[in-house]
């Protein structure tokens, strides 16, 4: 089995706030950390109520501060909302804190509406439009600081942080392909140009200062557990969420429902099984097969696995089986 780590959306679930929120993310990547998962990722989103990640630096370092080997980084920061000064401070910041620890994912989209995108001060116009520019710059900011150099991050200069181009469509496999970055792309959320984008980042790939061969990490969803009908249950959260949210209707993680899936119209049917292409949900075989053959269909590098379950214990026992499947995988 290929490294597997942690992309963690911080859920707020009804009937709960950020603060238990946050409690569980530590609570998770302390016991992921044990189970061997490589990195810890959680995600840049604003005015979503079901979200608590929004101050994404802060996050990193409640996490980082909690845990000892694992790797935790952005999954992503998404740049056009910020100055890339800034956002080389913060993770210099977090880098000087924690070294060889911290990783920083970039994407281009606002993680928002626009009208929050615009009370973060940014500029909907032309902002994406110089994420590639904004890249560079920020790049540039964590090499050694040149003599007379005016604009520097202090921290930042010289640490050297690891930077990821996250992806949901060709472009960022292009500018990843293209800077000789690693890639990760959001299968679990936009599967539909999946084969694609990965096609293309391999294919125009030049090797760089940063990275001497493509490196893929896909994301998946899993709900593992026991029993497969516990497992089809826990997923109806996740399901309900992804509805509610391509609906226009985003609000925090509702509890599961039994027979969700039999309940829908063709419509919002289609919604959720065209996610499901890049989920595993069932027990320990089922999960074990379902990984298995997704790692062979997309070449991945890496599995970046989100479970955006309602209950704290089962989303922990669903990483629990993911781990035990890769120890499996490995003894085979």
């Amino acid at each position: 089995m290929i490294p597997l780590s942690v992309l963690d959306l911080s859920p707020v679930i009804e009937g709960g706030d950020a603060s238990d929120s946050l409690r569980n993310s530590l609570d998770l990547a302390q016991h992921v950390e044990k189970w061997g998962f490589n990195r810890y990722w959680v995600a840049e989103h604003h005015g979503m109520t079901g979200i608590a990640s929004a101050a994404t630096s802060v996050v990193i370092g409640h996490i980082a501060a909690g845990t000892s080997t694992m790797r935790v980084g952005a999954g992503g920061i998404m740049l056009p909302n910020h100055s890339p000064l800034v956002i080389a401070e913060q993770f210099g910041t977090l880098e000087s804190l924690f070294p060889g620890r911290i990783d920083l994912g970039l994407g281009r989209a606002p993680g928002t509406d626009q009208a929050t995108a615009q009370a973060l001060r940014r500029d909907l116009n032309t902002s994406s439009e110089r994420f590639p520019q904004d890249v560079m710059e920020l790049m540039a900011y964590f090499q050694p600081a040149e003599p007379g150099q005016r604009v520097r991050a202090v921290p930042g200069a010289g640490t050297n942080v690891p930077v990821w181009i996250l992806g949901s469509s060709l472009f960022g496999a292009q500018l990843a392909a293209e800077l000789g970055l690693p890639y990760s792309f959001a299968s679990h959320f936009a599967p539909g140009q999946m084969l694609d984008a990965i096609k293309v980042y391999r294919e125009r790939f030049k090797p760089s200062v940063y990275l001497a061969k493509p490196y893929v990490m896909m994301g998946f969803s899993v709900f593992a557990a026991d029993v497969e009908e516990d497992a089809q249950f826990l997923a109806s959260s996740w399901q309900q969420a992804m509805i509610a949210l391509r609906t226009g209707r985003p609000g925090k993680l509702p509890p599961p429902v039994a027979g969700f899936l039999e309940s829908l119209n063709p419509m919002q049917r289609s919604m959720v099984q065209d996610s499901i292409t890049c989920a595993a949900i069932g027990n320990p075989e089922q999960v074990h097969e379902q990984l298995s053959a997704f790692v062979e269909k997309t070449g991945a590098d890496e599995l970046i696995i989100t479970s955006q379950s309602y209950h704290h214990s089962a989303r922990l026992r669903s990483y629990e089986i993911v781990a035990e499947v890769a120890t499996m995988a490995h003894s085979q």
